[in-house]
Formats: C-alpha cells, sequence, structure tokens
C-alpha cells in the first residue's frame, strides 16, 4: 500500500474513534497552554493538571508569573520531573513575554522558540492549539507510531514532521497530531503491543517492526 493510501485509511480511522479530540493540557488561554506545554516534558498530562490549577490560581499571566520566585513556582510544580529547570525556565518565559512582547504570548513559531525552555514541539503545540495556525508538532510517542506504521523512515522527529506535513492536509495537522497521541494511549503502546488487535498496525506495520517487537 502506497503511503498516501495508508495516511487516508490511518485519518479514517483516528476520525471514526476521535471525531473530536480535546486538548488534554487543562488552560484557559495561550500563556497557561504555554505554561502546561513546558510542564508536559518528561511528565505525564495527568501530573500537569494536577499541579496547574493551583499554580494558575495564584498566578495565570506572564507579569505575575514573572513576579514569583524560582522557589514559589517550584513548590507549585515539585512532583513534575525536571521541576527545578521548568521553574527557572518558566519564570525567564514570563519575564520575556512581558518584556519583549508586550505580556502577550508570541503568534510567530520562530518568537515562540526563541523563548526559554521552548522548542519546536512545543512552540506548535501553542501555535495550532492556542491559534489554530497549521503545525504538526512530533512528539517521541508521534514519531514512534509514524515509524510503526510505515509513514516515515523514523530518522529522527524532524524528518517524521516532514513526512506527516506531507501525508496529511494542513487543515487536519493540529486533529491528527491529538488523535495520534490518544490512539498511542489507548491502542498502540510502545512495550508488549498486540499487532494483531490493534486496529490500525493489524494492517499497516511492516513485518521489520512486527519482528522486532517480538525479540
Amino acid at each position: 500500500m502506497k503511503k498516501q493510501d495508508k495516511a487516508t485509511r490511518i485519518g479514517e480511522i483516528l476520525d471514526d474513534l476521535y471525531p473530536a479530540p480535546p486538548i488534554p493540557l487543562e488552560h484557559a488561554d495561550p500563556f497557561t497552554l504555554l505554561v502546561a506545554v513546558v510542564l508536559s516534558a518528561q511528565t505525564t498530562d495527568v501530573q500537569v493538571n494536577k499541579v496547574t490549577p493551583a499554580l494558575f490560581k495564584r498566578a495565570s499571566a506572564p507579569a505575575t508569573l514573572a513576579a514569583l520566585s524560582e522557589g514559589e513556582i517550584l513548590a507549585f510544580i515539585r512532583s513534575c520531573g525536571l521541576a527545578p529547570g521548568k521553574a527557572r525556565n518558566i519564570r525567564k518565559l514570563a519575564q520575556t513575554i512581558v518584556d519583549e512582547h508586550g505580556g502577550k504570548v508570541p503568534k510567530d513559531i520562530e518568537a515562540l522558540e526563541k523563548l526559554p525552555g521552548v522548542g519546536h514541539k512545543t512552540a506548535s503545540v501553542v501555535m495550532s492549539q492556542a491559534f489554530g495556525e497549521p503545525a504538526f508538532a512530533v512528539d517521541t510517542h508521534i514519531h514512534r507510531l509514524a515509524e510503526r506504521w510505515g509513514l516515515s523512515s523514523g530518522k529522527n522527529v524532524e524528518q517524521t514532521e516532514r513526512d506527516l506535513k506531507k501525508l496529511f492536509p494542513r487543515e487536519e495537522w493540529a486533529k491528527r497530531h491529538l488523535q495520534i497521541i490518544y490512539f498511542g494511549r489507548e491502542y498502540c503502546p510502545a512495550r508488549n503491543h498486540d499487532f494483531e488487535g490493534c486496529p490500525i498496525c493489524s494492517w499497516a506495520a511492516s513485518k521489520r517492526m512486527r519482528s522486532a517487537q517480538r525479540k
């Protein structure tokens, strides 16, 4: 099956399973989404959603968050992985938004990527989910599934992003990003995966991937 045909069929399956996938990180605006995505690195969305309500009750705008000390921020997010570094970056990015962007999250992916603690994936999530701009955020999970399904070579996340953008229409990128994340959690784990029982892997995964899973 050609990659494009495979992508089309995968899209149909994902639409049936997740017709309107919600954003898993609780937020109220672009800034709180940005902070939540920064916190989600090396931490589950569930854990992030446990700590952000108290943090955002204390400070939900760039100016108020920048006014907190690293220690105060750390006290709210301590249970998240890499918490000390995240506390430092969150305070710095809040201050940068105040100083350089008039207190508003920039609606520009390059400007977002220059913020402390914000990489390409985080910037892509904010652009697509907060501003509705076409972006396909590829994390390690999407990277893994794209290779497993034969949609990308799996060389690196940058190549996977380019491949997926070619296979799916721009207007579907934000939705596909969320759908693949939900599908991976529910049907397609990294280890001990039942390829034959998977709605997508049962027909899309290559023999090489199946063999690697059995080793």
